[in-house]
């Protein structure tokens, strides 16, 4: 099997299994915008734990689970020792998650919910170690079912929880508790993992070794994490905590993208290690990253035109009318998350290379830029301006990785089709979100400018893919 359909494989399995619970996430906002009573400020809350317990878990897990991608498909490393290595590293992190659980208390949000907080956090921690290992040792169509049986047994407790009891928020952390418990626990049997984790399996050398891959990713994550969620916090505080709830409504529907890009990272991260030590390796991700750029630009123009009914289809404006406003935000945070799905492939390139400081360094800069920009634009601007914050801090970091990524890869890049796909985008968006009066037709003229632009990489990759050697 050549290199570019083992590729298209893995991302069909790695779809199967994900885009279930991927879509069940975005039809679950539906239901939590009809359950909960407190409208958008209650919507608000369960969007502040969720990235709490995003912002946590990086910091639980030291992000050994990145490191268990990187070295337990690396044939140099014992997988057994990389296991019992990663099992240890999440023990004394959740230990040390129980020990200073008191502090999440001083955030009066999320006072009410801290120990269901440090459950979420601890066993989805868990999940995570129990489904990558699975993942590395080429399991990976265990990976698919465990991400099919996450999603029914989410979809259940969630209509037990929130629905049936009508527990609000309290029901969607129990949901999400009881779902990866269950997924993880799963796993770990199936695969036998127990065999794989003993103390004498910990290698301390190989431990250091892969602390000092995965912890510079700590920050990286955690600054991806304030980037997206800094957005909120300042709408909260300089605008009204209904509108970071129609905010966080209005990010769902751009969220479609990350779904799609987050699928086939899955599957490129294990084509890029693999193939690392390749003589083709530059070409391989020439052609790979146009036919990305290209597949992700077309998802964007389609879910920007037919955003009116994706919204109507996925947030309820039953318990509060102001979910409606969501429109006048989706259509440019859809190119804010097409530009942090271009930086997230460009990620895998420090993660092959082991420069994982300089994944760090980038996010720093993105930030600290959303940081500086949301405090200039909001107080003027309001939502529009974290918005716009947001566009310009991941458009600043590709700039940076674009270059800095293939001075440790060469790859070719078509920049004049970036900045083409970039502008039809932000024509579509703005007659979607303004009305500025363009009319419906030329939504279509658009797209079909789109598909010309990105339909030659598209089909030279699936050449590449139907080649049978």
């Amino acid at each position: 099997m050549n290199k570019y359909k083992k590729l298209a494989v893995n991302t069909v399995v790695f779809a199967i299994g994900s885009i279930g619970s991927k879509i069940l996430s975005f039809f679950l906002s539906k239901l939590y915008t009809a359950c909960f009573e407190g409208g958008t400020a209650e919507f608000n809350t369960k969007e502040i734990l969720e990235m709490f317990a995003n912002f946590l878990i990086p910091l639980v897990t030291f992000s050994i689970q990145d490191a268990i991608i990187r070295y337990g498909l690396d044939k140099n490393y014992e997988q057994s020792a990389v296991f019992s290595n990663a099992v240890t590293v999440l023990k004394y992190g959740a230990l040390g998650m129980v020990i200073l659980s008191p502090l999440l208390a001083l955030y009066p949000d999320i006072r009410p919910f801290v120990p269901l907080l440090v459950l979420y956090i601890i066993i989805s921690g868990f999940r995570q170690v129990s489904a990558q290992f699975a993942r590395a040792r080429g399991m990976v169509r265990l990976y698919a079912a465990d991400g099919t049986l996450c999603t029914l047994s989410l979809l259940i407790f969630n209509l037990i929880f929130v629905k049936g009891l009508m527990l609000g928020v309290t029901g969607f952390m129990l949901a999400v508790i009881c779902s990866d418990l269950l997924s993880g626990v799963t796993v770990w049997i199936v695969a036998k993992h127990g065999q794989f984790y003993s103390k004498k399996f910990v290698d301390k050398e190989l431990l250091e070794v892969m602390l000092r891959f995965s912890v510079p990713l700590i920050p990286t994550a955690l600054l991806w994490i304030i980037t997206g969620f800094s957005d909120r916090l300042f709408v909260r505080h300089m605008v009204s905590e209904s509108e970071a709830g129609v905010y966080g409504a209005a990010s769902k529907i751009p969220n479609l993208i990350s779904m799609v890009s987050t699928v086939f990272y899955m599957a490129w991260n294990m084509s890029a290690i693999t193939e690392n030590d390749s003589k083709g390796r530059s070409k391989f991700y020439t052609q790979v990253y146009e036919a990305y750029q290209g597949m992700l630009t077309l998802a964007a123009g389609f879910i920007i035109v037919f955003m009116p009914l994706l919204n109507a289809m996925l947030l309820s404006k039953k318990r509060d009318a102001a979910f409606g406003r969501a429109d006048l935000y989706t259509p440019t945070l859809v190119i804010a998350v097409l530009l942090m799905c271009y930086n997230q492939f460009l990620s895998s390139i420090y993660t092959v290379t082991k420069h994982t400081k300089n994944s760090f360094y980038t996010s720093l800069v993105a930030a600290g830029l959303n940081l500086l920009l949301n405090a200039l634009l909001i107080p003027r601007f309001a939502v529009y301006g974290a918005i716009a914050a947001t566009i310009a801090s991941y458009f600043v970091c590709y700039l940076i990785r674009i270059v800095d990524t293939r001075r440790l890869i060469p790859f070719d890049v078509a920049h004049w089709r970036f900045a083409l796909n970039i502008g039809v985008l932000m024509l579509l968006a703005l007659n979607q979100q303004w009305d500025l009066h363009l009319g419906i037709s030329i939504d279509w003229y658009l797209l079909a400018v789109l598909t010309a632009l990105n339909c030659r990489p598209m089909l030279a990759t699936a050449r590449k893919v139907l080649h049978r050697s």
